[in-house]
């Protein structure tokens, strides 16, 4: 039966459509060792339940279902068709979006007689996951798993009648299901592992519905003795008999413009009024990301001087430096307490302590360099070098957790003009591509908010390319240059002149975002990959003649131009709004940049350098190999500062 009034089907579904729609009877008979069991699960589970919400009345309960496979909604529950000319009245009613999708559209409503009562321990149910995936792997399974493509396709109203799979038909399904995805995290592990999963629900849990004023409220669960994630679903009040069951899409968001941005994967929105434009957050960011990176911040210190034949005893457990140091003015110590320099692989906190017990102990970071080496931290330290979206030499970007609806705003009127709007999405701290993606998808933009911290970029959509020989077409490609700070006051910055290449290997064009080996050029962690290796002393006079009328040496200013401007920015404010001035600090960064092609005042055709990231403690491995020399050369700029012969240019 059905709501009084409403027309409605029922629909039938097959046990390997939806397991969880399955009649089961539920009998608990309490004892000392279910008692004991019940604890451990909750040892085990309780403080994700309770940051799920999922209220200890139903602990038990759940409990048993889990661990007794008790698959109990279809006792309670039934999926609905709805009429189309019952679609627009009813949503308008129960202020409910309906899921995008061809008709015929669905609903669930509660069908046990006597309804679904809120106190009892009981109203808990477990939805499955039809597929589980991450996203640089989505395409594939499409294409491989038996039978997926066909499941996600009814599931998303994309017409697909089992016949053969092709590109064109699962770009559509991936599109519309972003509306039916949702997400979760591992803990640990891997930087690998801990990649954002996403999911998406049984044809039961996918047409559930979002209400503004829900019913229910659902949430993923991970069940560790089954190695199993599934969502949770219980009801926030009574529900009688033919009551919809929905859910909130944007549950707990209480901020109204917010929300609107939240919800419009589901409820289309214009936002073109909100004005677009990007300036620096005010200084209590700042001073949130301190709080959040625990740095504690050193007292002023004077500038220590150290004997001119002084042998500096280095601590250190980097290998790349206790295999590569070997110059006679340092010496290795396996005791910190003794060590003239501290060289650590991890980020250094207490430098107050520092500060007051040692101050004449150099360490090779500065506090708050996370202004740089973080992306969120980065985009607004540079957007004090002006200009409407920020610097030329940095993709227009946006902070997905602050600047939502600036950004919503911004791809709506590119859309008006006819610009092009393929962003890419990237986690504030990760590196080497992980959980990175590319699309000009609004939608999935949006949804991206829900896993990671991210900024999402303004992809280049007109890179300067390369012709490698061994690819047909031209390839993207990246540049990494080593940037020594030796001092913030007076700014006292190196470029080492030995610069490193990276290459994607196939030919670049502006489809298939998820082809990582067209669309990235990160592949020394990809296993089976080409590393395709060019020195920099052989790029060069490829790149002169593949591109005459741009000399290498004209666009290697303008690379060297937009450092300085960044160093100046991110060191002009004290801290926490800038890097600290800390004299006994020294660091050594790794920024990856590409070329893209621009038009200066004259509309002249340029070559407009693109900084992409800032990194903390670079892999210096190829520097090593190829440059034996090379920490001997850093260590003698930071700590002796001497620059002859060395291979570094003084930018300021």
């Amino acid at each position: 039966g059905a709501a009084a009034g409403m027309r409605c089907v029922f629909r039938a579904l097959g046990e390997n459509q939806c397991p969880y729609l399955q009649p089961a009877a539920l009998t608990m008979e309490p004892c000392a060792e279910q008692e004991a069991e019940l604890q451990l699960f909750t040892d085990l589970h309780g403080a994700a339940l309770e940051t799920s919400g999922v209220p200890p009345l139903y602990w038990k309960s759940l409990h048993h279902k889990l661990a007794q496979e008790v698959f109990d909604a279809g006792d309670v529950f039934g999926i609905m068709q709805v009429e189309d000319d019952e679609i627009d009245e009813d949503a308008e009613e129960k202020k409910t979006t309906l899921n995008p999708g061809a008709p015929p559209v669905y609903k669930v409503i509660v069908t046990k007689e006597d309804g679904l009562q809120a106190s009892d321990g009981n109203s808990i149910f477990l939805i499955d996951h039809a597929w589980t995936y991450r996203v640089d792997q989505a395409r594939q399974q499409l294409w491989e798993v038996p039978g997926l493509l066909h499941r996600m396709a009814n599931l998303a109203g994309v017409e697909f009648h089992g016949e053969v799979p092709d590109d064109d038909v699962i770009d559509d399904v991936l599109a519309e299901l972003v509306r039916f995805s949702h997400t979760y995290q591992l803990s640990q592990g891997s930087a690998e592992e801990q990649v954002p999963i996403w999911y998406v629900m049984d044809e039961f849990g996918s047409q559930i519905q979002h209400s503004d004023e829900p019913t229910f409220r659902t949430a993923p669960f991970f069940y560790g003795p089954g190695h199993t994630a599934f969502n949770l679903l219980w009801p926030l009040r009574d529900l009688d008999h033919g009551e919809e069951v929905t859910w909130d899409h944007a549950h707990g968001e209480q901020n109204p413009l917010i929300r609107k941005c939240r919800l419009l994967p589901w409820e289309p929105a214009d936002l073109r009024e909100v004005n677009a434009s990007i300036s620096e957050p005010p200084e209590d960011y700042y001073r949130a990301v301190l709080a959040d990176n625990k740095e504690v911040l050193p007292l002023p210190i004077e500038t220590p001087v150290y004997p001119k034949d002084k042998i500096f005893k280095v601590y250190t457990e980097f290998k790349q430096v206790l295999k590569n140091l070997n110059s006679p003015r340092f010496v290795f110590t396996e005791n910190e307490k003794e060590a003239d320099i501290i060289y650590l692989y991890n980020h250094f906190k207490d430098y107050r302590t520092l500060s007051e017990q040692r101050p004449h102990v150099m360490v090779n970071q500065f506090p708050c360099e996370n202004l740089l080496t973080v992306k969120d931290c980065l985009a607004a330290v540079a957007r004090r070098a002006g200009g409407v979206n920020g610097p030329k030499w940095l993709p227009l970007t946006f902070n997905l957790r602050t600047e939502l609806p600036q950004f919503i705003s911004c791809y709506q009127q590119r859309e008006d003009r006819g610009e092009d709007n393929h962003w890419i999405c990237k986690p504030w701290n990760l590196a080497r591509g992980l959980d990175t993606h590319i699309t000009n998808n609004l939608s999935y933009i949006i949804r991206q908010r829900e896993s990671t911290p991210k900024v999402v970029c303004k992809y280049i959509e007109n890179p300067v390319l390369f012709d490698r020989g061994d690819v047909e077409g031209l390839v993207k490609f990246d540049i990494r240059y080593i940037i020594l700070l030796r001092s913030v006051q007076p700014l006292q910055l190196y470029a080492y002149n030995v610069f490193w290449l990276r290459f994607s290997n196939r030919s670049f064009s502006l489809d298939h975002f998820d082809d990582y080996q067209k669309h990235f050029t990160v592949m020394n962690y990809a296993d089976e990959t080409q590393l395709k290796q060019v020195h920099y002393n052989e790029f060069i006079p490829m790149f002169e003649k593949q591109y005459p009328k741009y000399p290498w040496k004209k666009t290697e200013e303008e690379i060297l131009k937009s450092f300085v401007e960044l160093f100046q920015v991110a060191t002009a404010k004290p801290a926490p709004f800038g890097v600290c001035n800390y004299p006994s600090s020294r660091a050594t960064y790794a920024i990856d940049l590409m070329l893209k092609w621009d038009t200066d005042s004259d509309g002249k055709l340029i070559m407009q350098p693109q900084i992409l990231e800032v990194n903390f403690n670079p892999d210096c491995a190829r520097a090593c190999k190829y440059h034996p020399s090379f920490f001997n050369d850093i260590f003698k700029v930071l700590v002796l500062d001497e620059v002859a012969g060395c291979p570094v240019t003084r930018l300021s």
